[in-house]
């Protein structure tokens, strides 16, 4: 049998959403710990429930493997007087290093000679080692908050309570200030053993699964989902799994068991989303849905067996029925008005102190959405968008969202339309929110598209207007999130556009705000720069692709987008060294001309009449491309001038005694230079 290591950290019940990251760290600290300290093994694995993160190392080596490293000390001519007698130094080395004068031996490096020695060193047991390096384990973990208890210097997320540490079928002892290491876990809280001795591996899967944990999330997760999903098909229904949802309930279980509840069907004639959010926010409830439509259910998980489910069932009804009364209450009492009697109540509201109020940035979202429509020449949509912009925040004041901030956006877009307002702009109300998070819905109007970039690029714009912008890991007001918001939209409706130019649109609606206007353009820019890089990589597009686009000066997200695709894709050559090694040259010496300009009459040589030849053609089927966007062929266009560049720098000599001779050549590699610019910089591009 090969040898194995289990190590079991008991905690109080940990919250859903550490469970994951914290067994991702244990695992990662474990790994790298091993590694440093020469203990071969094949493989981690890690499993979590809300009282437990487990650690079970696989094939792990009985001891350490010897070392034997050569290590150099100072050259021979410090190590070494006139005497052969070593010196201070090489004393000092040779005691740093617990060596003796005939372990030393003497090295050529370079054009010198300098002191060498092999140290070796036989492997300890690695149950030894483990004792050291499992305490680091779990001080090296950290949390966003973490607690200390009893005295302890020790932080974690929650109280730690026992731990099981069996290296095969022997305990590994060692001491975590006061909490001792041994072969005895706890059950399920209420259903198990509060003692269980293991002696084994095996002993320890099998006793658990007696005492009702299921220790594998993923074998929890199918559980879960196989069981709600029977649950609902006895409903005649189908569940709405959401996945993140799932993921936070099976971190809340040790041992599952759905069951279904029951609310008045009167409910299901509000938005379902008002329905669902207090059942997936709130209660951690699964939606029953019939055909698309809400049916009158939800589906709960316990975290224990059935044993008399019925007044669970019971419990979670009437939490579930105060949620939904409250929500039904809000409903009706907030349509008693229509959706444009709360803008007033929005002046009371602040966005930011230095900023004014939410009414104030409706009043900017207005005039900047209609900048964008004017930039896209989408005139029609302009009526529509300026409504959308002044009724964009007037949920925020009513009761629903006021309980259930979740809804902000969609309880806008049901009260518009139960205030009669024009599809396009309730849809626009809900869209302007979008994307919320990472992978979220993008807006799919027009309307929608304009209000969600003004809404963002203004926040951007105000933050930076009076010095606010993220630092290191602080981002406070999402401004970063908000800058990939635009950026994903730019991309998906494939809009260009010139951003810079809606950065200054955005500045000028701060006329009351004292700044540089020109200075926090740029520092926005070079923000929204970093946040493309970050998206570009995410993308799989080389970060020298990334430097070589964003260092041709073109503003326009979805453009630089296109030239990056293509870029990306083109570089997989196989002579792409010889391409980029004639490009560059005509970059360096580009930068050396005083203008652009070329004179035909001057061009004596036949390799530099060639090229400009070539040049002036391939010029102006590059910049047809270009409009088309059609770059993978414009770069390939561009990149048959190698072999006529590479004839000029084989045949002439551009830096020519006669300054004016000179300046041409150097003007005409200027234009092939500015060309290869519109595309991008290939002089920024990694031989790899």
């Amino acid at each position: 049998m090969k040898n194995y290591l289990l190590f079991e950290i008991g905690v109080e019940e940990m919250p859903a959403r550490f469970v994951g990251n914290t067994l991702f760290q244990l695992e990662s600290n474990l790994s790298k710990l091993l590694k440093d300290n020469r203990i071969a093994f094949d493989e981690i694995k890690s499993y979590g429930t809300p009282r437990r993160l487990v650690l079970i190392v696989d094939g792990i080596q009985d001891k350490q493997s010897d070392l034997e490293e050569e290590i150099k000390g100072p050259a021979k001519k410090i190590a070494v007087d006139a005497d052969n007698n070593f010196t201070k130094p090489a004393i000092g080395f040779m005691k740093s290093k617990n060596l003796n004068p005939e372990d030393i031996y003497f090295k050529v490096v370079g054009k010198d000679e300098y002191m060498f020695a092999t140290i070796k060193q036989k492997g300890e047991l690695s149950e030894d080692i483990i004792k050291e390096i499992l305490p680091q384990t779990i001080k090296s973990v950290v949390f966003p908050k973490s607690m200390r208890w009893g005295g302890k210097n020790l932080r974690f997320v929650r109280p730690i309570r026992w731990l099981v540490t069996l290296l095969n079928d022997n305990v590994v002892d060692f001491d975590l200030e006061g909490i001792i290491s041994s072969n005895v876990t706890k059950g399920h809280r209420f259903l198990g053993k509060s003692e269980i001795t293991v002696n084994s591996l095996e002993d320890y899967l099998k006793k658990l699964k007696e005492n009702y944990v299921i220790l594998d999330q993923k074998q929890r997760k199918e559980i879960i989902k196989d069981q709600c999903t029977k649950v609902a098909e006895a409903l005649s229904g189908t569940v709405e799994l959401d996945e993140e949802l799932l993921e936070e309930v099976t971190h809340l279980v040790e041992y599952p068991t759905a069951f279904y509840g029951e609310f008045d069907k009167d409910y299901t004639k509000l938005p379902k989303e008002v329905v669902i959010t207090p059942m997936k926010q709130h209660q951690r409830y699964f939606p029953v849905t019939k055909g698309g439509k809400l049916l009158p259910n939800f589906i709960a998980v316990r975290n224990g067996s059935d044993y008399r489910i019925e007044n669970v069932k019971v419990g979670n009804e009437k939490v579930l029925e105060a949620r939904l009364a409250d929500a039904l209450f809000f409903y009706n009492e907030d349509i008693k008005n229509n959706l444009e009697s709360y803008i007033e109540k929005l002046k009371d509201v602040v966005f930011q102190a230095q900023l004014g109020s939410i009414y104030e940035k409706t009043l900017r979202m207005d005039k900047l959405s209609i900048d964008i429509l004017d930039e896209l020449d989408m005139q029609e949509e302009k009526v529509h968008a300026s409504r959308a912009a002044k009724l964009s925040k007037a949920d925020l004041i009513t009761g629903m969202v006021g309980e259930f901030d979740e809804l902000q956006g969609f309880m806008g877009k049901e009260y518009a339309k139960v205030s009669g307002e024009d599809e396009a702009v309730c849809e626009a109300i809900f869209e302007h929110y979008l994307p919320r998070f990472s992978g979220d819905t993008l807006p799919q109007t027009n309307v929608g598209v304009a209000l969600s970039i003004a809404d963002k690029l203004d926040s951007i714009a105000g933050f930076f207007a009076i010095g606010i912008q993220p630092t290191g890991s602080q981002d406070p007001y999402a401004l970063r999130r908000q800058a990939l918001g635009i950026l994903s939209i730019l991309m998906d409706k494939k809009i260009d556009v010139d951003l810079k130019t809606l950065i200054e649109h955005a500045l000028d609606n701060y006329i009351e705000i004292d700044f540089d206007k020109s200075a926090v353009c740029a520092n926005i820019m070079n923000f929204f720069n970093e946040r493309v890089r970050i998206q570009f990589k995410d993308m799989g597009i080389r970060y020298d692709v990334v430097d070589a686009v964003i260092s041709s000066d073109v503003n326009d997200v979805y453009d630089m987008y296109c030239r990056a695709l293509a870029l990306n894709n083109w570089l997989d050559r196989d002579e792409l060294v010889e391409m980029l090694t004639a490009f560059n040259r005509v970059s360096t010496l580009a930068q050396k001309a005083e203008s652009d300009k070329v004179d035909e009459s001057l061009l004596k040589e036949d390799a530099e009449r060639k090229l400009y030849s070539e040049f002036v053609d391939v010029k102006e089927k590059v910049e047809a491309l270009i409009s088309d966007k059609k770059y993978s062929v414009a770069l390939e266009t561009f990149a048959s001038l190698r072999p006529v560049i590479d004839s000029l720098f084989d045949s002439v000599m551009v830096m020519d005694n006669d300054e004016v001779i000179k300046n041409n050549r150097l003007g005409l590699l200027k234009q092939i230079y500015d060309t290869m610019l519109k595309i991008c910089d290939l002089s920024k591009i990694v031989y790899k």
